[in-house]
């Protein structure tokens, strides 16, 4: 698979709390520079990363993130703001707490009230699949699947655990067709990201490739 194919499916991500309105900027550019699918990026950045990129390419912002176990309401008013200030897409981190407590009703209300906000623009839910048993993560496609959302995503990155090559196998043969696939977290190289792609995901959250070809320095693609 061509790198610039694989770069059309890459968020290009900077979520450290360190990040610096210049590295923002940075991030912008080089998405941009190398043609991926969306910059994703911490939501106090989204008004200015959207003036830099001035449509060139999608800002990606968060609702939730990273524990998930914020209110509703306030995930709701996170995916409003990414909207307002000139965002395109939310990935938002589902309720793990509700999920582990049988509460499935919940999480699924939420999601589905977060899709309300995003409207016919992209939703992801991060469900964390390293704090879950196989049988949460396969209640969690179900959910996805049935809450209107367009995409279920492994990993914030910030907890004890990124993708999985088993857990995308799992994604895929549990979730609804046409459910987007994010794997996100741990994909250090294209060959990562090739084997993610062949096993069904359509989406990647990863910083590293752009990092690698900006250090061969090979240019536009």
């Amino acid at each position: 698979m061509e790198r610039s194919e694989i770069l059309k499916l890459v968020d290009h991500t900077l979520l450290l709390q360190t990040a610096t309105p210049d590295e923002i900027k940075t991030v912008v550019e080089d998405g941009i520079k190398y043609g991926t699918a969306s910059v994703c990026i911490p939501l106090c950045y989204i008004k200015e990363a959207a003036r830099i990129a001035d449509g060139r390419i999608k800002i990606c912002g968060l609702a939730g993130f990273p524990h998930g176990n914020t209110s509703t309401e306030a995930k709701c008013f996170e995916a409003s703001r990414v909207f307002c200030d000139g965002g395109s897409e939310v990935d938002m981190v589902a309720n793990i707490g509700m999920l582990r407590a049988g509460n499935y009703d919940y999480v699924q209300r939420e999601i589905e009230l977060v899709k309300k906000v995003c409207g016919d623009r992209v939703l992801k839910v991060i469900i964390e699949t390293c704090l879950l048993t196989e049988d949460e993560k396969i209640k969690m496609c179900r959910i996805v699947s049935d809450s209107g959302a367009d995409f279920i995503k492994t990993s914030t990155g910030f907890s004890s655990g990124g993708a999985t090559r088993e857990d995308i196998a799992l994604f895929r043969a549990n979730v609804r067709p046409g459910l987007g696939i994010k794997a996100a977290g741990g994909i250090r190289s294209f060959a990562d990201a090739e084997d993610f792609i062949a096993l069904g995901a359509t989406r990647l959250g990863t910083s590293a490739l752009v990092k690698i070809l900006k250090s061969e320095k090979l240019g536009n693609y």
